[in-house]
């Protein structure tokens, strides 16, 4: 991969990371239980997420959940449960200031958080087809694949690394703005249904899309 492939590829990146989706909603809805300096580990898990979907497509299992009706059935509704899950437990939570005046005080641990994030962008077949689609036009046949996967699944990380920031960071500075517990439970359904609104849209979700 040459430095002009490289630099349409990092702008590609930029609009994949920009764009909302079920990445976003976890990062943001991190940032609003956990605040940002907890609720960011969420998005270490999203960037893992997303070097695993590299890594599937790299060792040519993308394209086998990209052809094959089980595997790609199995895969999808495993996602769809998940984030209907988090969206029910987001719908769920309770309705009272869940921020202190200092430091954010969070039950969730950052291994916990870790795996939500990774859980989220991993098992999701969306986005295997999508880099099975995108990838191959940015690499060099000629040369060798590896270096130019570890280039994709890096400037991938970096980019979700800064975008997924700001939204953790836009979420946890409205969750200070907010004491009432009426606030708090709006701002928590209107996550949840966020996160169920992404699992309905990856439930129809087909490979030709």
């Amino acid at each position: 991969m040459d430095f002009t492939t490289w630099l349409a590829f990092f702008a590609a990146a930029w609009a994949i990371s920009l764009s909302p989706g079920a990445g976003a909603v976890a990062a943001m809805t991190s940032g609003l239980n956990h605040g940002f300096k907890h609720g960011y580990w969420t998005t270490l898990g999203l960037v893992l997420g997303i070097w695993s979907q590299i890594v599937v497509v790299g060792v040519g299992l993308g394209a086998l959940i990209a052809t094959s009706n089980l595997a790609f059935a199995v895969v999808k509704w495993l996602g769809v449960a998940y984030l209907i899950y988090l969206g029910v437990m987001q719908w769920r939570a309770k309705d009272e200031p869940m921020v202190a005046d200092a430091d954010v005080v969070s039950l969730a641990t950052p291994r916990a958080l870790v795996l939500r994030g990774w859980v989220v962008n991993a098992l999701n077949p969306k986005g295997t087809v999508f880099l099975l689609a995108v990838v191959p036009q940015f690499l060099d046949l000629t040369r060798p694949l590896g270096l130019q996967y570890l280039v994709i699944a890096a400037t991938l990380g970096f980019t979700d690394l800064v975008v997924m920031a700001g939204y953790t960071a836009l979420a946890s500075r409205v969750l200070r703005a907010l004491r009432r517990p009426r606030q708090i439970k709006t701002l928590n359904r209107a996550f949840g249904a966020l996160f169920v609104a992404a699992g309905v849209l990856l439930a129809s979700f087909k490979r030709g899309n």
